[in-house]
């Protein structure tokens, strides 16, 4: 089994950073900080004047690497013992549970839950509940 290192301030930063960006898009916007919802919406029939909003979320959300590399001058480690068909279907998984939970860990764990939503808060826990089942399983009998 391989140990995950304990990060609380690398953590309690990036909560925060979630926090405060999910609460600067609903200010700026009047929208929801949900990913996979921004993500899909950047494709047709989508063509309307939140596109290019879409867009520069999506944007900030794959520049946050670079930047955090050229600040620090490296990226944190990351070991993905995984195989391609593992994360094929995984990735797969979760974006038809996105899909059928109407939202992603971003939009009702994160925006749900702050506006007291019975319905994030039903598919908050069954995501961690499902993550928590799959690291049990992966890790004590595969």
């Amino acid at each position: 089994m391989i140990a995950t290192p304990f990060t609380p301030m690398a953590s309690l930063l990036g909560g925060a950073l979630i926090g405060l960006s999910a609460v600067l898009l609903m200010w700026a916007t009047g929208r929801i900080a949900g990913v996979s919802g921004i993500a899909a919406r950047l494709f047709p029939p989508y063509e309307d004047r939140e596109l290019a909003g879409r867009f520069a979320f999506v944007a900030g959300l794959v520049a946050a690497p670079v930047l955090v590399r050229l600040v620090t001058g490296s990226l944190p480690e990351q070991t993905i013992l995984a195989g391609a068909a593992v994360l094929i279907v995984g990735g797969l998984l979760t974006g038809f549970g996105a899909v059928w939970g109407s939202g992603c860990t971003s939009g009702h764990g994160v925006c749900g839950l702050s506006r007291l939503s019975m319905r994030s808060l039903v598919a908050t826990i069954t995501f961690m509940v499902t993550a928590m089942v799959t690291v049990f399983l992966m890790r004590h009998w595969s």
